[in-house]
């Protein structure tokens, strides 16, 4: 007798956290915000900085790109392996989205609060509040 296959490429882990994930949030942002200014030679988010927005950016999107191809290969051959290198993908993008976040000044706490105003809302009737907003913005 087989089992049914799972939903979803990979059943979720019941891990217990060790931290608060906002707090690890928290203290990631601190030391990313302290290699501002930092030796671009001996700090590699000092390194981003000093090259600018442009470079910043460019980093989230190779990441972003990394984790369509990472996820597209979990999908097609779940395995052990593959959730892993996901889910080092998935670290490595939000790593670089908070630099680009630091760089523009955005903390993370913001987009926390942004996801807790969003939650429970349909994401189609977020989506048009969103579009009647920027509508309203354009009239003024």
């Amino acid at each position: 007798m087989t089992s049914p296959a799972p939903s979803a490429p990979f059943p979720s882990a019941a891990a217990t956290p060790s931290a608060d994930t906002l707090d690890v949030l928290s203290r990631l942002a601190d030391v990313i915000e302290s290699r501002k200014g930092g030796d671009p030679d001996k700090s590699y988010v000092a390194r981003l900085f000093h090259k600018g927005t442009d470079a910043v950016l460019k980093k989230v999107g190779e990441e972003a790109t990394e984790v369509v191809m990472a996820g597209k290969d979990a999908a097609a051959a779940p395995s052990g392996e593959h959730r892993h290198a996901l889910i080092g993908e998935f670290a490595d993008l939000w790593f670089h989205s908070m630099v680009a976040m630091a760089h523009l000044g955005v903390s993370p706490r913001e987009v926390v609060q942004e996801l807790a105003r969003r939650e429970g809302l349909s994401g189609l009737e977020e989506f048009a509040l969103r579009k009647t907003l920027a509508r309203e913005a354009g009239e003024a």
